[in-house]
């Protein structure tokens, strides 16, 4: 749904268009908005995806793993207009990455194909995108978030390897291993994303607080799985977890190094001594 606005004309030179979304009763936003869900065997997830997604959202890029039980034809069906997105490597991160790439909206959406998220909430990422941050990031243990699948486990670790992230880089994070994120587009530009794992997530987070940019929390419910089985192995990925943050924060380390070995530095120091 969009609808068009025409400031007054002054006489002189063209009339001004601009294209505006309505998105709720007091917010209209000029940015179109993309979103992205990875799918490998979705099928019977995805009516439960697309009924809960706004209706003015730009485009839905469907990136699809290799299906073999009509995901593909499934999200054709319920989003006639859908982009799909044939996946060529493997892992959700390569899935997100290939996604990204397709994407024509000013804000791009992440969101699973499991049925766990809730598209209704898409307006309070967007919401506080437009309001100044530069990435909306999903929390299910901030004030008024929630899940109903994580394990104690899993629940525990995700505890653990948030507390080291949020020491090692100075961020504020209550949850780390959560895909429900949005970002404005200019954001790829500056965390250049390389793993291919469910890691992702993680690198992504470390990597937006590392370049600066602006991230405000928002309450995220996740809900259970409602078809089929989970890829996510607690031990194995939270391992993958923890070697991106080592390597991130071993990064860090060099550039430090790198900055106090600069030529242009020493001479700078040379100059007020």
């Amino acid at each position: 749904m969009s609808s068009v606005l025409r400031p007054p004309s002054s006489g002189q030179g063209p009339t001004l268009t601009t294209e505006y979304r309505p998105i709720s009763s007091h917010l209209a936003i000029t940015p179109p908005v993309s979103v992205v869900i990875p799918a490998m065997n979705e099928a019977e997830n995805l009516p439960y995806v697309f009924k809960t997604l706004p209706e003015w959202i730009h485009e839905v890029v469907l990136v699809d793993g290799n299906s073999t039980d009509g995901t593909v034809e499934v999200a054709r069906e319920l989003w006639p207009k859908v982009k799909v997105v044939g996946q060529h490597g493997k892992g959700k991160g390569d899935a997100l990455i290939t996604g990204f790439e397709e994407c024509t909206g000013d804000i791009i959406v992440m969101v699973d194909a499991d049925g766990s998220a809730d598209g209704g909430e898409i307006v309070s990422y967007v919401s506080a995108l437009v309001s100044g941050a530069d990435f909306a990031k999903g929390s299910r243990f901030a004030n008024g978030g929630g899940t109903d699948d994580m394990t104690f486990i899993r629940k525990l670790g995700n505890r653990a390897l948030c507390a080291v992230v949020n020491r090692k880089f100075g961020a504020r994070y209550t949850d780390l291993c959560y895909g429900y994120n949005a970002f404005w587009r200019h954001c790829l530009d500056k965390i250049e994303l390389d793993c291919t794992g469910f890691e992702v997530e993680t690198l992504m987070n470390i990597r937006v607080v590392k370049t600066g940019l602006k991230v405000q929390e928002i309450p995220s419910h996740e809900y259970l799985r409602i078809h089929g089985t989970s890829n996510l192995r607690a031990v194995r990925d939270g391992l993958r977890v923890l070697k991106v943050i080592l390597a991130e924060r071993s990064n860090r380390r060099e550039l430090r190094r790198r900055v106090r070995r600069s030529p242009m530095l020493e001479a700078l120091r040379g100059e007020v001594s």
